[in-house]
């Protein structure tokens, strides 16, 4: 097993280890968010001068993230979750292969470099296997902005003497090529204008950024975004937005285990679908200026829901509302729109006693008595289902490949064991 550490591009092998049972209560405090921390980080690059960004997340992707742009001249500094990030010696212009293959969001050095140097290379990106993860949408914006694209055996290669604005509409509001394009345009000349542009709160985080830096930009959280392109950029300071899916995330084990729980570092707007649907199901939610006190004492209605591109219900959740749907009265229905593949956790909570049926892109849930299993995380969110299904379970629970969840959720057995579960992580 391997066992040295992530910094040389290798990975601690681990598991957590789950007593279920426990009520959850006290206080979780959610950190910044991971997708929007990933597009800013790379954003910096933009700038002729350092930037200092504040609330940065301690994961593996944000560690890899920022080993590629090292590794393309970039000084990076990080002191807990403030990374500062100094582009002036940037001259390496093709990311790392086999440390863009480990993450999505690789692929924002296109947009990034294609501004700033007018030609970028890297690997198609990887991340979670939930789905096939396109980057025509990007692609198009960039041709469309009067770059050369060229894709030769997983390498894609992008080139432009000069970007010019132009009118883009996106087929699906897609959250990635949204940011690449918003990326590219920054510096191109004249004006860009996005059409069925995504509209979730990471993409306004990021115009945020890069407004502060210079950058001219309207419409952002609705779905026409305008990019007035300016010849230079300079570094800033940006404090990142809480990570919503951890919120809501922390907010279904409060409702999972009949707890009580104040989750902090929330903005309730940003996971308004999920509380809409806690409401339905009978659970107490009270929003405050600084979070969200979730309890549970009674209950669970079964409802249904379908993912969305926001501001509907977040695909990153489903897979943890279908395991609180397995403690609801009833049979509830759950629809996936946005990647095919996001059912994976379905087998696996099999294995705890879920009475689960799936037909295409839905999924009929019906009341079930979870008991603890051996059981492996096969991607990000479906981890984060299985420790919420273990936190019920009758006895143990040990959850296999723990590296995908730390790929969102920042020392999460820590803040669990801070609100009373019993999980603990074990290395090999």
């Amino acid at each position: 097993m391997l066992g040295r550490d992530i910094r040389k591009g290798l990975i601690k092998v681990g598991k957590f280890l789950i007593t279920g049972g426990t009520p959850l209560e006290g206080e979780i405090k959610v950190s910044g968010a991971k997708n929007a921390a990933l597009p800013i980080i790379t954003a910096a690059l933009l700038a002729d001068s350092p930037s200092r960004l504040l609330d940065i997340p301690n994961l593996r992707d944000v560690t890899n993230l920022c080993d590629i742009i090292e590794k393309m001249g970039a000084k990076v500094e990080r002191k807990g979750h403030e990374v500062i990030i100094n582009p002036a010696d940037l001259n390496k212009f093709e990311a790392d292969h086999e440390l863009a293959r480990k993450l999505r969001a690789s692929y924002y050095i296109l947009g990034v470099l294609l501004a700033r140097n007018g030609t970028a290379r890297t690997s198609l990106p990887g991340g979670c296997n939930i789905g096939n993860r396109p980057i025509d949408l990007h692609l198009k914006g960039f041709k469309a902005l009067g770059a050369e694209v060229r894709l030769d055996h997983g390498i894609v290669e992008v080139k432009a003497n000069k970007l010019k604005g132009e009118r883009i509409y996106l087929d699906y509001p897609s959250v990635g090529a949204t940011i690449n394009i918003m990326l590219a345009a920054t510096k191109a000349e004249g004006k860009t204008i996005i059409e069925n542009a995504a509209r979730e709160p990471e993409i306004v985080d990021l115009a945020n950024y890069l407004t502060v830096m210079g950058a001219k930009i309207k419409g952002v959280g609705t779905d026409i975004i305008k990019i007035e392109g300016i010849k230079s950029l300079k570094g800033a300071e940006h404090r990142i937005i809480p990570d919503r899916i951890e919120a809501g995330t922390y907010m279904m084990a409060a409702a999972l285990t009949r707890g009580n729980v104040f989750v902090k570092n929330v903005l309730a707007e940003h996971v308004k679908p999920l509380i809409a649907k806690l409401h339905e199901m009978g659970v107490e939610i009270d929003e405050q200026i600084s979070g969200v006190n979730v309890k549970n004492r009674g209950r669970l209605k079964a409802v249904d829901i379908k993912t969305l591109p926001y501001p509907g219900f977040p695909t990153d959740l489903q897979s943890q509302m279908m395991v609180l749907l397995t403690q609801a009265d009833g049979t509830s229905l759950v629809i996936e729109t946005v990647w095919e593949n996001r059912f994976m956790h379905v087998d696996e909570l099999k294995r705890m006693g879920a009475d689960i049926k799936i037909d295409g892109h839905s999924a009929l849930i019906k009341p079930s008595h979870l008991t603890g299993a051996e059981v492996t995380a096969t991607d990000l969110r479906a981890g984060a289902a299985l420790i919420l299904a273990g936190l019920i379970a009758q006895g143990d629970t040990e959850i296999r490949e723990s590296y995908h969840i730390e790929r969102g959720y920042e020392n999460i057995e820590k803040k669990l064991q801070g609100i009373g579960a019993r999980i603990r992580k074990v290395e090999e």
